[in-house]
């Protein structure tokens, strides 16, 4: 039970209330979304928003820059956006920072969106963990019958002007209910905020993407502003509709905070790396593995357990391809297989091509950050062939080694007669007393060889002594 005590702790201080790093009543407070969206930013995103609003906050303001994230954390902040009773300002910065995908979604439901000059956002479309491994689905492309009506309508003339349809959406039935279920979304929260529905859906359909300045043309957005300072300057005044009522933002005398993560929002990001999320599934099976061949080790098999549960948790929110962890341990097992099965290699180099497919597979998705990295996945996979292959050179050096134990290492040894003897007696061997008979005399401290080994008696043949 001493051994679980820094597992609990472990998780009893990852469920602890963090203390945010800011003054008690600041007027707004600035939240940064900075990298891929995943289960630990729109834990952090939901609960400052909670506490701003709990603490008399007047506003919150979320400054991104995101290439996207995953659709459960994605709409995880907007709801928490949606039932805040203070307003949300979204805001992209600094410049050449992006609210790509997930982020395009965050600032279309939040009650302001503003953009710093030389920012973009856009590319909207959905992306499924594993493209073209979808019930129904073909990857990228479209379904030949759906190519096939859409050439025989533009036969027919049925594409004329005011009788156009949407573009079908790329791929199979169910990646069009993803897009189509996404399209609604957006456009719901266009509707709510008086935003442009229509590029919204193009962004969603097509991927497209605007730069700052056409984002506030197109009215995507609401303001441009250079900073923190400009932004609550340009939104003084502004009238939004937070839940059901108007609201007027008076910025007058406003103090603004940045919130800092805190150290549990910092601990789950770096367990939610892939990167990282990929070392410890590692660790925990080896850890385990070890500790099963050596029982009582102890020590591999507490950090195996707790790799691999903190390895468990990350898969839990990442977008895993679980092939790809059954290729690894599929390819593990193999090369665990090979150290006790003489299969001539054969085991180890299929399970060195497992456990290389399967991380490359692991992290099936296009979303930036929340990969593997190549560098990573080599650096893994050169070690273990490496282990396999140092691990078949030395076990084929050991076989051309002379055996040192055993009945087949005194088989040929040379002892000396404890006393005269023809038949039986005892002679020296190896430093113990045995058991002897030869068939000739033998004298005392005479020199020896050992023939065979009949149970405790040694079967033995006096040597000639040397002049």
């Amino acid at each position: 039970m001493r051994y679980l005590a820094p597992l609990g702790l472990l998780f009893l201080l990852a469920g602890a209330h963090p203390s945010a790093q800011a003054p008690a009543r600041p007027d707004a407070v600035v939240l940064e979304i900075d990298g891929p969206i995943g289960p630990a930013i729109s834990d952090f995103i939901e609960r400052n928003i909670a506490d701003a609003a709990a603490r008399g906050s007047k506003a919150v303001i979320l400054r991104i820059d995101t290439p996207g994230g995953l659709d459960t954390s994605m709409r995880d902040i907007i709801k928490a956006i949606l039932a805040s009773p203070i307003p949300v300002v979204s805001y992209v910065s600094p410049g050449g920072a992006r609210a790509a995908s997930a982020g395009t979604y965050i600032l279309y439901a939040s009650h302001v969106a503003a953009m710093a000059p030389a920012t973009n956002l856009g590319a909207a479309t959905p992306v499924p963990i594993s493209p073209g491994a979808l019930p129904g689905g073909d990857g990228d492309k479209q379904p030949e019958k759906d190519k096939k009506r859409a050439k025989d309508k533009k036969d027919e003339g049925e594409d004329q002007a005011g009788d156009e349809e949407a573009p079908a959406s790329p791929g199979g039935a169910m990646q069009r209910k993803i897009v189509n279920d996404a399209v609604a979304y957006i456009r719901g929260l266009a509707a709510l905020r008086g935003r442009n529905a229509d590029w919204a859906e193009k962004a969603v359909r097509e991927g497209a993407s605007l730069s700052a300045e056409d984002a506030l043309k197109e009215n995507v957005v609401d303001l441009l502003a250079e900073n923190i300072e400009a932004l609550v300057t340009a939104i003084n005044g502004r009238t939004v509709k937070v839940r059901d009522a108007e609201h007027t933002i008076d910025t007058a005398g406003w103090q603004v905070a940045v919130v800092e993560p805190d150290w549990r929002t910092k601990f789950l990001s770096v367990i939610t790396n892939p990167n990282v999320a990929y070392v410890l599934m590692l660790l925990g099976i080896y850890g385990l593995f070890f500790e099963m061949y050596n029982p009582g080790a102890v020590v591999p098999g507490v950090v195996g357990a707790i790799s691999l549960l903190l390895a468990l948790y990350a898969f839990h929110v990442l977008p895993v391809n679980y092939a790809g962890v059954a290729l690894i341990l599929v390819g593990i097992a193999l090369i665990v297989t090979e150290l006790f099965t003489p299969a001539f290699g054969v085991l180890g180099i299929g399970g060195v091509v497992a456990f290389i497919t399967g991380s490359i597979i692991l992290y099936d998705t296009d979303v930036e950050g929340l990969r593997v990295s190549m560098p990573l996945l080599v650096t893994v996979s050169i070690a273990a062939a490496g282990l396999f292959t140092a691990t078949i050179v030395l076990a084929l050096r050991q076989r051309e080694r002379p055996v040192v134990t055993g009945r087949e290492e005194m088989i040929g040894a040379v002892g000396e007669a404890l006393g005269s003897f023809t038949g039986a007696g005892q002679v020296l061997a190896h430093g113990e007393v045995w058991s002897a008979r030869s068939a000739l005399p033998v004298a005392a401290g005479q020199r020896v060889r050992i023939r065979n080994i009949d149970g405790l008696i040694l079967e033995i043949e006096p040597l000639e002594e040397e002049t």
